[in-house]
């Protein structure tokens, strides 16, 4: 897992080819925005969450975020307890998110 700022996460996101984006904050905060592209995965369903990443390609690269960084983070610890070798943590989450939510 690295922790990266936002410049440095977006930056690595855009140079990989299999690069994919979850937003693993509740339904009730997705309503607010997410970042464009994000696949939804709510890390507070503890057991959906486990399932779902059981069923993810690790090959890929995963670039997580969730309101503050801290969610995003245990998700990334998880994904690589399960054998994810890229997992990428945005400090600060959206709550520091200067681009677009939609």
């Amino acid at each position: 897992m690295e922790h990266l700022d936002q410049t440095t996460w977006l930056a690595q996101y855009n140079d990989e080819e299999n690069a994919v984006i979850l937003d693993v904050r509740t339904p009730g905060e997705w309503a607010e925005g997410i970042i464009a592209g994000a696949q939804k995965l709510n890390i507070m369903d503890t057991q959906n969450f486990v399932a779902e990443i059981e069923q993810m390609d690790k090959s890929k690269s995963y670039f997580i975020y969730c309101r503050s960084g801290n969610r995003s983070g245990q998700a990334c610890q998880i994904m690589e307890q399960f054998g994810f070798e890229k997992t990428y943590n945005l400090v600060g989450g959206v709550m520091e998110w200067t681009g677009e939510l939609v």
